[in-house]
This record gives C-alpha cells, sequence and structure tokens, in this order.
C-alpha cells in the first residue's frame, strides 16, 4: 500500500465526519449530527462529490455518503471538514449491510450516482438497482422514499427500469438524455469525477427518480434474469 494511502487511513481515524463499520448506529444519527434534519444516502459515493454538493445546496438536510473504500471516502470527508459542513458524515462499509446501521424508516432518500454497471451477465446481482439491493434499502427508507440513479451506462438504465416494471412501480421521473432538459434540480447538476470520464462512451447521462411498493419488493428476480438473459441473446449486453 503506497504513503499516500497509508497516511489517509490514519487520518479517516481522527475524522469525526467518518465512521468506519460502526456498532449501534440504527436510530442514533439524530445523536450523531446533533439534529433531526431528513437524511439522504450517497451510495457507491467514491470521492463524495454528489453528498458534498448536495449539502452545499440543501443545510436544512443531512447527507451520508457510503463506500467501502476508505482512500476515496478521504477526499470528500476533508472537503467537508474544510468548508466547514456540519450535515456531512460518511460511512465505512458494504452496501449489502446498509440495513444494520439503520433503523426502520430513518432514511428519507437514497442517491446511486455512476455505480459500476456489472456490465457481465452473470454480475446482474451485483448492479445496485438489483431487486436484491432494493430490499436492503426499503428495510430503511421512509414510506414513498425517493431512489435516484444517475449513470451514463445505458444498459444500467435499460435495466433499472425494467426492475421497476417487475416490482409493480412506474418511475416518477426518467430521462433518457438529462442535459438536454431545461429547468433541472439543483442536485441533477452536480458532476462527478466518474461521471467526467464518460466510462460508457454513450456521451449521455440517464437518470431516473423511483419508489418502491410498501408492500415489499416482489420475487421477480427469476423473471428479471430470464429478461437479461433474452437480451443478452439479441445481442444486447445487460
Amino acid at each position: 500500500m503506497g504513503q499516500k494511502k497509508l497516511i489517509r487511513f490514519a487520518e479517516l481515524l481522527q475524522f469525526p465526519n467518518v465512521l468506519q463499520y460502526p456498532s449501534n448506529m440504527p436510530g442514533q444519527w439524530k445523536e450523531h449530527f446533533m439534529d433531526d434534519q431528513p437524511i439522504t444516502l450517497e451510495l457507491a459515493c467514491g470521492k463524495g462529490e454528489y453528498t458534498v454538493g448536495m449539502a452545499r445546496l440543501y443545510p436544512e438536510r443531512n447527507f451520508i455518503g457510503v463506500d467501502l473504500k476508505g482512500n476515496r471516502i478521504w477526499v470528500g470527508a476533508k472537503q467537508a471538514l474544510n468548508e466547514p459542513l456540519m450535515n456531512v458524515a460518511f460511512l465505512r462499509t458494504h452496501i449489502d449491510k446498509i440495513p444494520e446501521y439503520f433503523a426502520p424508516g430513518e432514511v428519507e432518500e437514497i442517491w446511486i450516482t455512476f455505480p459500476d454497471p456489472q456490465l457481465r451477465m452473470s454480475h446482474a446481482k451485483k448492479r445496485l438497482t438489483h431487486p436484491k439491493y432494493l430490499r436492503h434499502y426499503l428495510k430503511i427508507l421512509k414510506p414513498g422514499g425517493k431512489i435516484h440513479l444517475k449513470t451514463d451506462s445505458p444498459n444500467l438504465y435499460a435495466f433499472t427500469l425494467k426492475v421497476i416494471e417487475l416490482c409493480g412501480s412506474t418511475p416518477q421521473i426518467a430521462l433518457d438524455d438529462l442535459y438536454t432538459h431545461k429547468d433541472l434540480a439543483p442536485e441533477l447538476n452536480i458532476k462527478t469525477h466518474y461521471e467526467g470520464l464518460d466510462i460508457a462512451g454513450s456521451n449521455r447521462i440517464h437518470y431516473v427518480c423511483f419508489t418502491l411498493p410498501e408492500t415489499g419488493v416482489p420475487d421477480c428476480d427469476a423473471a428479471l434474469k430470464e429478461w437479461v438473459f433474452q437480451q443478452s441473446e439479441a445481442g444486447i449486453e445487460h
């Protein structure tokens, strides 16, 4: 491990806005922030550009970036401390463990910004909008809590729309080419490091906002797997 990473990992231990695999956190975030402002999560937050950017826009809300990579979290956490932004925290953990850190209904919104699209068909269950993950989110979201996906991957966008359909829901917003639309909400204009890379080479950004059925995410995994297979057979890699 490089010296720079070692220094950052040591500093993370001292950052008051970074919690690494904490225990006994469900229901305790009010105490951490010392207020009862609504909580928004950014999952797979990377360097935390969205977490920090939204915290600047909405000081009346609290924002938590979640990622496993401490070296990346350091960037956003350091920036939040320097400004300072008291409504920002970072949680270092695995995303599939997220229900262990929040009480039911403790989270108001979830943002998923430029996650790894996991394009191989065999990796579909690793996509952060797969029903497996949506069941985790439903455990911590307040009723009607929104989930936002912003991605440059047309495949992940189409996959997510199919998941929403199989869940018996419809998107509140679905934009195939985000920046061609006027009067966007301020947070939609936040650009991350990964957005700038245009890894998908699609030269467009996709955005979808949706909610989950309060009755739960149905057992649609087999139907989704079949759809992914059919798309692959048709030469559309999902």
